[in-house]
């Protein structure tokens, strides 16, 4: 792998990563109805929504890279099938899984229209171990492991996730209405 290769590799799967992290962290911002002054409902949802575009488009970049790579060439065989490759087989497994796991819920976001909002609904939740699988994979295969940077980037993301899930599970609970008073004002 030419060094060029060996930065495109790793930042594009960074970049993914930090990606994901924005479009989960969107997802249940939208999700909670959280409202952002200044930012329309809409505005909200098409950012979420292209920070996962360009979340695939990252992956698909980390993918192709680390298939043309000579220094540690991948097969296809092992970009595709969990478990098959011989670098640090369980977290490229992981890492394997969580893209498919993406490409699954970019097609049935493609056809949410045709789905019942039920079955979408509960499809989507697979973003978060989708989320969970790219943080272990990101933590233990990646080149940068150990690095305060990555652990500092991995931190704060898991941080920011497990937040603003935190928040999303305590607004979707929410304390039943007090009953209308009947003592008499006087």
């Amino acid at each position: 792998m030419t060094l060029f290769e060996w930065y495109l590799a790793r930042a594009s799967g960074i970049v993914a990563f930090v990606l994901l992290t924005i479009a989960v962290v969107l997802g249940l911002t939208l999700s909670g109805r959280a409202a952002l002054p200044g930012w329309p409902r809409f505005a909200l949802e098409d950012v979420h929504r292209f920070a996962g575009l360009l979340t695939g488009t990252f992956v698909s970049l980390h993918v192709l890279t680390l298939f043309v790579d000579l220094y540690l060439p991948f097969s296809l065989t092992q970009l595709v099938a969990p478990g098959t490759s011989s670098y640090r087989p369980l977290s490229t497994a992981l890492g394997i899984v969580a893209a498919e796991l993406l490409l699954a819920l970019a097609i049935t976001n493609r056809y949410r229209k045709a789905l019942s909002y039920r079955f979408w609904r509960r499809a989507h939740y697979l973003n978060f171990a989708v989320w969970g699988l790219a943080l272990v994979h990101g933590i233990f295969a990646g080149t940068d492991r150990g690095a305060p940077w990555a652990d500092f980037l991995y931190g704060c993301s898991a941080a920011a996730v497990a937040g603003f899930a935190l928040w999303r599970a305590r607004a979707g609970v929410r304390p039943p209405a007090a009953p209308p008073s009947t003592a008499r004002a006087g």
